[in-house]
């Protein structure tokens, strides 16, 4: 069923512009408040949100939403979107909302819902709630409309949580730490964390003014990080993005250690100490092939996905897997979360770290990735990817890189784009596919 408002995370777009309006976050409230609103129990909902300037704005909206049918909200201001799951299940609400467009730039929000598991919404909870936006939502009689308050102590639960996720045998004392918080919405709760665990902590896009989120800073931009590191002598850089469900980390020499490497030296870690479940990992059809291989000489094994990591928690809950992510950096682990937690992970990262004794440079960079390219091909209409000349070139690109590469093609799911990527061991071989499946793709538009 195609979908008019929901996409692959939630609702998104630019503020003031349909469907991401004051209007809009007042329906979603009312429809998604009625749909949630099951037994003869008093409901309720968390809402978080980033740092963003429109949050306010959406905030408010939705708590008109949700108070007008019935609905009791809990505001917990600016939190990590994993903050926002895990608080609407231990809270025992009967939905979350955290109102995020994750790295996106400030002029961007959305609104991501969790239900009462934390668990994002099935297909099937977020086709009901769409079907009811366009619809009169009966309202609350008077003597029924809810009540709204601010929980000041979100930040210091979120806070406990995390810390207890790191092993009680270790410390974090001796290690100098810069974590980049994006100006998002981790800029309080990840440098404490850290610092309660003993590491010193030099905190960096901490200085959120509605407008600078993901700005120069955080997973997506992390050359500050990398010259901070540097510069200060740390052992290790941790990113986030602007709802710290992301992760990326720079060794101390600077360099970047994207989610496939992250997730390699968690998942053998935990394998080592017998609590890797599901034999592997599971990550999407753009994680690199050295992943893969490096897994296959541990033994391990590897599931892959479509991308989303809302693809990735389906088939690790399917299977019985509790490590798995994408190479940008969301990283799920089901021990503790039910959705990609950036702090939780990078603790699993350090604890790692603490244990071999050894500098980042040696403990995280665990394989050597293939030379891997991605190019976009943007295109006017129609469907270049059913044109004979395309199925013919991308065969025969198939048969060349065999078993010494993969290529991955597929349609974006947001915009008229055709994302084409290819790795394998030659990168002239590699590069010369991609731009002849590019230029086919062109030539086909």
């Amino acid at each position: 069923m195609a979908r008019k408002y929901f996409g692959t995370d939630g609702i998104r777009g630019a503020t003031n512009l349909a469907p991401m309006t004051a209007q809009m976050a007042m329906k979603v409230g009312m429809a998604a408040g009625a749909h949630f609103q099951r037994g003869d129990h008093r409901h309720r909902v968390v809402i978080g949100k980033d740092t963003r300037l429109s949050g306010y704005m959406l905030e408010n909206a939705m708590v008109a939403g949700f108070t007008s049918v019935g609905m009791d909200v809990v505001l917990v201001g600016p939190m990590p979107t994993p903050a926002v799951a895990m608080l609407t299940q231990s809270m025992r609400a009967d939905m979350g909302v955290m109102i995020s467009a994750s790295h996106n730039p400030y002029a961007d929000n959305g609104i991501k819902l969790f239900g009462p598991d934390g668990f994002k919404l099935s297909d099937a909870d977020e086709e009901a709630i769409e079907a009811l936006i366009d619809r009169e939502v009966p309202l609350a009689a008077s003597s029924d409309i809810g009540r709204a308050r601010r929980y000041d102590d979100a930040r210091g639960r979120y806070i406990h949580f995390a810390k207890a996720t790191f092993p009680d045998d270790l410390r974090l004392d001796g290690l100098k730490v810069v974590v980049d918080c994006a100006n998002g919405a981790a800029y309080q709760v990840a440098p404490s964390a850290l610092w309660e665990l003993g590491a010193e902590v030099v905190a960096i896009g901490v200085d959120p003014n509605g407008k600078n989120i993901n700005d120069g800073v955080g997973s997506t931009a992390p050359d500050t990080l990398r010259e901070t590191v540097v510069a200060s002598g740390a052992h290790i850089g941790i990113a986030l993005d602007g709802d710290a469900d992301r992760l990326i980390v720079v060794d101390e020499h600077g360099r970047i250690v994207d989610g496939d490497q992250l997730m390699a030296t968690i998942a053998t870690g935990w394998a080592r100490r017998g609590r890797l479940n599901g034999g592997g990992l599971v990550a999407t059809v753009m994680s690199n092939l050295g992943l893969e291989r490096h897994l296959g000489e541990q033994g391990l094994g590897l599931i892959r996905t479509k991308v989303g990591d809302r693809h990735v928690l389906e088939a690790m809950r399917a299977r019985g897997y509790n490590v798995g992510g994408e190479q940008s950096g969301h990283i799920i682990l089901t021990d503790y979360a039910t959705t990609g937690d950036g702090l939780v992970a990078s603790l699993q990262v350090l604890a790692e770290l603490v244990r071999a004794g050894a500098p980042a440079s040696e403990v995280l960079h665990r394989f050597e990735p293939v030379p891997q390219i991605l190019k976009n091909v943007r295109f006017a209409g129609g469907k270049p990817l059913e044109a004979a000349s395309v199925i013919d070139c991308i065969a025969g690109a198939e048969a060349e890189l065999a078993a010494n590469g993969r290529l991955v093609i597929r349609p974006s799911g947001t915009e008229p784009v055709i994302r084409v990527m290819a790795e394998g061991d030659d990168a002239a071989q590699v590069e010369a596919v991609v731009n002849r499946i590019c230029d086919a793709v062109r030539a086909a538009a």
